[in-house]
């Protein structure tokens, strides 16, 4: 399997998922004030090389601050919120891919309202599924997209699972992607772990190990 399919997969599902965007002009979008504080804040929660292990490359890349839902039929609320902070890293091994986002926004109260419009809301499932496939194209063919059951590592936690069939010189190969979603305090967390679905034992193993090292530095 390709790496870098691999990894085009695994970043879009992730801006799917973002809640952070770009102008505050237009009312779904929230507002982009980010601190010196805050920054720091964000780079602090997000998955180091010691937290990964041996044998992977990678590190800190710049945030995508512009991604929003990538449906027209929902487009919740986000002008009442302030992001102050964010940070994101990626790494590699073989075939696998993990990517950790964090993002603060200025109070707590505005974490739960996003929450409750970006996670929790029923149209959240159907438009990241119709984002996703759509985003996809020739590369792979969606096989299912759904929430999952996960351990309650932190204040807010939601699961997905996505699996495609990534096309390769050897023909279709099964790729699963996790996607785990965390709230605590200020902080929201996104977490990504894809690999070739035939190993999904180890990508469930390492994705529940390291959203509770993610959890633990959201809530202090």
């Amino acid at each position: 399997m390709s790496r870098g399919v691999g990894s085009c997969v695994v970043f879009a599902l992730v801006a799917l998922l973002a809640v952070a965007a770009g102008s505050a002009g237009n009312p779904t979008k929230e507002k982009i004030a980010l601190t010196a504080a805050g920054k720091a804040r964000a780079k602090a929660e997000v998955l180091r090389r010691a937290d990964v292990g041996r044998g992977w490359s990678g590190g800190f890349k710049k945030p995508d601050l512009s991604s929003t839902l990538p449906c027209s039929n929902y487009r919740p609320k986000q002008s009442d919120l302030v992001l102050i902070g964010a940070a994101e890293t990626t790494w590699h091994k073989q075939a696998f891919v993990i990517d950790s986002e964090a993002q603060v926004l200025r109070t707590p109260a505005m974490v739960r309202r996003d929450w409750r419009r970006t996670v929790l809301a029923p149209q959240v499932l159907p438009c990241l599924r119709q984002g996703f496939k759509k985003s996809l194209g020739s590369k792979a063919k969606l096989v299912s997209f759904r929430r999952v059951a996960f351990p309650h590592v932190a204040t807010y936690t939601r699961a997905f699972r996505l699996v495609a069939k990534v096309t390769t010189a050897i023909g279709p190969v099964p790729l699963e992607i996790d996607l785990v979603a965390l709230g605590a305090g200020r902080n929201e967390i996104t977490l990504s772990v894809t690999g070739p679905a035939v190993v999904r034992t180890f990508l469930h193993a390492k994705e529940v190990q390291l959203a509770r090292v993610l959890a633990r530095g959201a809530g202090r």
